[in-house]
């Protein structure tokens, strides 16, 4: 309980030390949500260490380094880190498991030194992001006059959160195509090479595509009227839904006339079975 009290005035009297790090950028990092991460901290070398305060945005823990190969000293105050945080030997990084969004933010590691009598800054951004679901690609088409089709494909994934840039890939090319972003407008004719277009979607901790999305398959043929391919499609599963009804009532009429031929030859032996016993009960006539 000591320990502890005497750990709350190290937090209380951590200013009046003079630091030095002011000024310099934090450090970026970036995690997964979900999983862990771990921000590395340097120590001085040659220079004994008296503890190590984390916090973000209000004090984390606090570390004080065993002597003679006891073990160190921790106490970590935020509720919100309990049971999530460790600090890993012999620097004491800070180490924190099943990521949350709450704990996006800056982090700093002040670290005070015995033997100077000063101590250091570290601090570290973290951000957290989601891996990213496979994008989805929506089709939007118009056949011009001229017997173009028009397109634009609108990409988009689920849940992407920040952070989320788009790219297009078209098959045939080596290199992204000069426009970037979740919409690509293009044009196709039946005499153009049959292109298909891939979605790119990347964020800090994972980079995911699309299937292929082949540019011809959207347009009509120009031998056909002006018919559009989802009204085809529309057409051929109406058609194909009324042939399989008619395999099913054809399937079902073909078991009732199957079972009907087995049962006829019963019904007719029972028949001539019930014809003979009623001969055999029939009282044979007496004489006058």
């Amino acid at each position: 309980m000591c320990a502890f009290t005497w750990l709350l005035l190290l937090l209380l009297l951590q200013e009046a030390k003079g630091d030095s790090g002011d000024g310099v950028d934090p450090e970026e990092v970036v995690a997964v949500l979900h999983e862990s991460i771990s921000l590395p901290l340097e120590i001085p070398p040659k220079e004994e260490v008296e503890n190590i305060i984390w916090s973000s945005h209000k004090s984390l823990a606090t570390v004080v380094p065993g002597k003679e190969g006891h073990p160190a000293t921790i106490m970590v105050i935020n509720p919100h880190y309990q049971g999530r945080v460790s600090f890993l030997d012999p620097s004491y990084s800070l180490h924190i498991s099943n990521l949350s969004w709450e704990d996006s933010g800056l982090y700093q590691a002040q670290v005070n030194l015995r033997t100077s009598q000063t101590s250091t800054m570290q601090q570290y951004n973290l951000r957290v992001y989601r891996r990213l679901s496979e994008p989805q690609i929506t089709v939007n088409f118009e056949i011009s006059g001229e017997g173009a089709c028009n397109m634009s494909l609108v990409c988009s994934v689920e849940k992407a959160g920040m952070d989320v840039t788009y790219s297009w890939l078209s098959s045939g090319d080596s290199a992204y195509t000069s426009h970037e972003g979740p919409v690509l407008s293009t044009s196709w004719r039946p005499e153009d090479n049959a292109l298909s277009y891939t979605c790119r979607a990347s964020n800090p901790v994972s980079n995911v595509s699309s299937h292929p999305i082949p540019a011809g398959s959207f347009c009509a043929d120009p031998n056909y009227a002006s018919e559009k391919p989802s009204t085809a499609f529309c057409l051929l599963a109406k058609g194909l839904l009324v042939l399989l009804l008619l395999v099913i009532l054809a399937t079902v009429l073909w078991v009732i006339r199957v079972q009907k031929r087995r049962e006829m030859p019963r019904m007719k032996k029972l028949k001539r079975n019930r014809m003979k016993l009623r001969k055999k009960a029939k009282p044979a006539s007496s004489p006058a």
